[in-house]
């Protein structure tokens, strides 16, 4: 398994545990998360959600060797578009849920793993937590992201950042309210912790009601660029472009651009 639950009431712990692929999400590891977060729903002791991961990164987003093995398959297109809608799926999964989710981001969050930290209430992070979208010098597009970012961070932040494809000290992070503590890896989770066991001395009805204000009233038009997004992300995959920056990144050398 690639993806570990752990209770201890009132937290439930998601743990990303792919450190030899600094945990790269892979098809089987998003089918893994969205279990993970169904069991979790579902556990009634559980009152908010830590999501973390194992070694020196917190995700490096989308599996991009998995990706590329893809090219090379008959039907690539119509996996590319189930990709999307698989991640697509999970966002809204943690956009939708009942309780709080506590990131407690242990390394780099990078593409599709930043996307996982904006789906997040909370966010803890350790110094070495770098965050941004290097999908562009993929020759791809972090479409998904783009609502998530803009809803957090604004609409000028996230320009820059998804533009110049910048990787994001924590203190940059921290400073744009996408991180709100920095710890050491030592304090990262019994912090998260801490901040379950304070969200679970408010009643759970109003927990929920508070984030469906803050995640449906706010950002009720959200769904809808989640699916535009979903859309620009797997169309971009069919391009040239994707072919050529996907190689490039697996065979580790600058790509060439058509």
């Amino acid at each position: 398994m690639s993806v570990r639950v752990k209770v201890h009431a009132p937290s439930g712990t998601i743990i990303l545990d792919r450190p030899q692929r600094r945990n790269a999400l892979s098809r089987e590891m998003l089918a893994q998360l969205q279990q993970a977060f169904e069991d979790l729903h579902q556990e009634r002791k559980v009152r908010a959600v830590i999501l973390t991961g194992v070694g020196s990164a917190f995700s490096s987003g989308i599996d991009l060797a998995e990706m590329y093995a893809t090219t090379r398959d008959d039907n690539a297109q119509s996996q590319w578009y189930e990709d999307t809608l698989q991640l697509k799926e999970l966002l809204e999964t943690m956009w939708r849920y009942p309780k709080p989710i506590i990131a407690a981001v242990n390394g780099p969050a990078v593409a599709a793993g930043a996307a996982l930290v904006l789906a997040s209430d909370l966010v803890l992070a350790t110094a070495e937590a770098r965050f941004g979208f290097p999908e562009p010098r993929r020759g791809i597009v972090a479409g998904l992201a783009v609502p998530l970012l803009v809803f957090r961070a604004g609409g000028s932040q996230a320009a820059r950042l998804l533009l110049t494809a910048e990787l994001i000290d924590a203190e940059v992070a921290l400073r744009l309210g996408i991180y709100h503590e920095l710890l050491s890896a030592e304090q990262l989770w019994a912090r998260g912790h801490a901040l379950a066991e304070r969200c679970s001395q408010a009643a759970a009805e109003a927990l929920q009601l508070t984030r469906r204000m803050l995640n449906e009233t706010v950002g009720e038009h959200l769904t809808t660029l989640l699916a535009a997004g979903a859309a620009a992300s797997a169309t971009a995959r069919t391009t040239e472009a994707a072919a050529e920056g996907i190689a490039a990144f697996i065979q580790k050398r600058p790509p060439a651009w058509p």
